[in-house]
Formats: C-alpha cells, structure tokens, sequence
C-alpha cells in the first residue's frame, strides 16, 4: 500500500492549499495520543499522562502519551466531530504535515504531508507556494514543525532516561464505572516507591536535567482516569 505521506515539494504540490481548520475526527478512534515533554503540565491538568511502548519488538523504547479512552479505539474528549477536552495534545495541531530526518541525511529535516487528509485540496485555505517560492504560511509551519521535532528528541532522551534508571513499570489504574469497578492494566508508570528510593546523587540529577517537574506532572495527572470514568458514564 502506498503511504499518503510524501515528501512536500514546489512541483507536486504547486497548488495545494490547506484548509483553516483541524483535522478532529482524526482523533476519535484514538485510545492515546503521543505528548511531548513540554506538554506534561498542561495536558497533565485536563487528562492522565502515562508512557507506551510503540513497539513490542524493543521494549526500552517508550514514548508518552495522553490517555483519552477506557479502552482500545475510545476517544472520551471526542464528540460529534469536536475536542471537548481542556487540552488538545499538539501532534493534533501539526496535521497534516510531519517532519522527519532527511534519509541519507539525518542531520537534515525534510517535511512530509498527508496527501489523503481532507485538509488538503486546490480550492480553499491557505496556500503552500506562490509560484515556486514557499509562502510565509508554510514557512511559519516549517518553522513550528522544526521545533515540535527538537521537543521530540528532547522527549525521547527524558524516557530513555527514566528507562535507563529502571523507573518505569507497568501498574494498572483502577476506575469505578455507575458502581463497577473497571482496571486500566499494563500503563507504564512512574514507580514512586523507586524514585523515592533513588539516591541523593541520583536525585540531584534529575533536577539538572529540568526532569523533577515532568515526573510529578504525570504523577499527578493519573486521577484524571476517574476524569474518564465520569466521560463514559455520561456518554
């Protein structure tokens, strides 16, 4: 199957516009969305924040993400084509573009956009090219895209982190449902009980990292399941 993300250039995509709006209803089978680091304090006041694995091939690989659902395909911050929660993680923003390293060249980044989005069309929005030039609205997206990227590896060395220290382990979350009892098992978690046995070496290195506040935002985003409870009971 041919992947609808192509690498955007001045000849294929010459006419392209993107609609002023986001793409929503592409949020509403998604169980969790990818965070990045910086949006733990945010996200982490509206919803819970938790680690996944992407793959199971590699399980030192995980990545955060806001959990929106009780269960596979469940969007509960998703309502007839609207986001009725308090935050809207920022990977929703950046559709239908993505960045990624340049294949040959990974310390050059290349943007990808997703042919099949129905932001994309010839007729209405905004333009991606005056002529051959790019237009000041792509360059603004290139420019935020750049940085969601920079986040990202940012992200992905604050989880390697807390791999490398052994303080992630999967708990499970248990939420009441109109009287029953309803478990989230396998979330990967902050272990508490470690990280408040870690040494004061250990400890001090956290906090130069600037890694201290994105822990206890995540710690404290998890009753934010019983947040998700009341969702589905209402639904």
């Amino acid at each position: 199957m041919t992947s609808p993300m192509k690498a955007l250039n001045a000849t294929e995509h010459k006419n392209v516009k993107i609609k002023k709006e986001l793409h929503i209803e592409g949020t509403k089978n998604q169980q969790v969305l990818p965070l990045l680091v910086h949006e733990f304090a945010k996200a982490g006041s509206a919803m819970p924040v938790i680690f996944i694995r992407p793959s199971e091939e590699d399980k030192k690989v995980v990545q955060p993400a806001a959990l929106l659902g009780l269960k596979p395909e469940e969007n509960l911050f998703y309502s007839e084509g609207k986001w009725v929660g308090d935050y809207l993680p920022a990977v929703v923003t950046h559709h239908p573009f993505a960045m990624v390293p340049t294949q040959g060249e990974e310390n050059r980044l290349q943007m990808l956009i997703n042919e099949s989005s129905p932001l994309v069309n010839e007729e209405e929005g905004d333009a991606l090219f005056e002529g051959e030039e790019q237009s000041e609205y792509l360059k603004k997206r290139m420019e935020t895209l750049s940085n969601y990227f920079g986040s990202m590896q940012i992200t992905r060395e604050f989880c390697d982190y807390l791999v490398e220290k052994d303080l992630l382990v999967e708990q499970t979350l248990t939420v009441e449902i109109n009287g029953e009892k309803v478990q989230l098992n396998g979330l990967l978690l902050v272990d508490e009980k470690k990280l408040n046995e870690m040494s004061d070496e250990d400890h001090l290195e956290l906090r130069k990292r600037g890694y201290l506040g994105p822990i206890f935002a995540h710690l404290g985003s998890l009753h934010h399941a019983n947040k998700l409870a009341k969702l589905r009971a209402e639904a």
